[in-house]
């Protein structure tokens, strides 16, 4: 009787995971200075090989909690607001870019009255068409959330699983055309990353480049819930997985909004 769990909440068992994960972190980024300097990469790729199988590890060890029944009411509560609260910090970290966009944008440096006489954006930038490749990739994106909704609705509301296989298809077949248009794009940039005379390359590189790397997280993300999906993991009760990939998934759409708006229009 001791040993009998009279409450709702996990106790999780030792693990050497935030361990593990905290050293290969350390190694990661460690060793991407040392390639940065030029000295050798493959520390860097340990301590990513590190990372990887953290990630690989931990999350695998979740979905088998949650099909022991170790993921009650209250358990997936907590889910929830650490996935909210990971969103959040994702908001201030593009907000940071943002910041420094309308900055640049505002009060643009001139290269004789600072804050005066300078002009965005900057004289010799060619900035791209936003209502050709950057509106059809809106399109495509907005599209991909879509059918994320359509799986999600399929599931908790009319526990259709074809529908939710169909639909989380769709949404990780367009993310990745996302991604593919975006590469194409940065191909004909007439702008380079780094600029002395500008940071025009700089924070548009910056806040679009995240933003795709997001959307490559997100699209693995949506994979690995059809990967579960059609091993039966999800129920019309219990997908608390799923949403977290659908909440995300809504979250880049919303940032790629904004950049479409402030940095493709405005900031053109």
């Amino acid at each position: 009787m001791a040993h009998v769990k009279n409450h709702d909440y996990h106790i999780l068992k030792p693990s050497i995971l935030p361990f593990l994960g905290a050293v290969s972190s350390f190694v990661m980024f460690f060793g991407a200075v040392l390639w940065m300097k030029s000295i050798t990469p493959y520390m860097f790729l340990i301590g990513l090989i590190g990372v990887l199988y953290t990630m690989y590890a931990w999350w695998s060890e979740v979905v088998k909690e949650s099909h022991e029944g170790d993921h009650t009411p209250v358990v997936v509560l907590g889910l929830r607001y650490g996935v909210i609260l990971f969103i959040t910090s994702e908001v201030m970290f593009f907000f940071a870019w943002f910041w420094a966009f309308f900055k640049n944008a505002l009060y643009p440096m001139g290269p004789e009255s600072p804050g005066v006489d300078g002009v965005w954006p900057p004289v010799g930038i060619e900035t791209f068409d936003p209502w050709h490749l950057p509106l059809m990739n809106t399109l495509i994106l907005l599209c991909s959330g879509a059918a994320a909704t359509w799986a999600h609705h399929a599931l908790a509301h009319e526990n259709n699983r074809k529908d939710l296989v169909n639909g989380l298809i769709l949404a990780i077949l367009l993310g990745a055309l996302f991604t593919v248009f975006q590469v194409y794009e940065y191909s004909h940039a007439t702008f380079a990353f780094g600029n002395s005379e500008s940071v025009y390359g700089g924070l548009f590189y910056m806040a679009t480049g995240f933003h795709g790397f997001h959307v490559l997280v997100g699209t693995i993300f949506l994979a690995i819930c059809l990967i579960r999906a059609l091993k039966g993991h999800f129920t019309q009760e219990r997908h608390v997985g799923f949403e977290a990939a659908a909440w995300y998934w809504h979250f880049v759409d919303v940032v790629w909004l904004f950049l479409f708006v402030a940095v493709y229009i405005w900031g053109g």
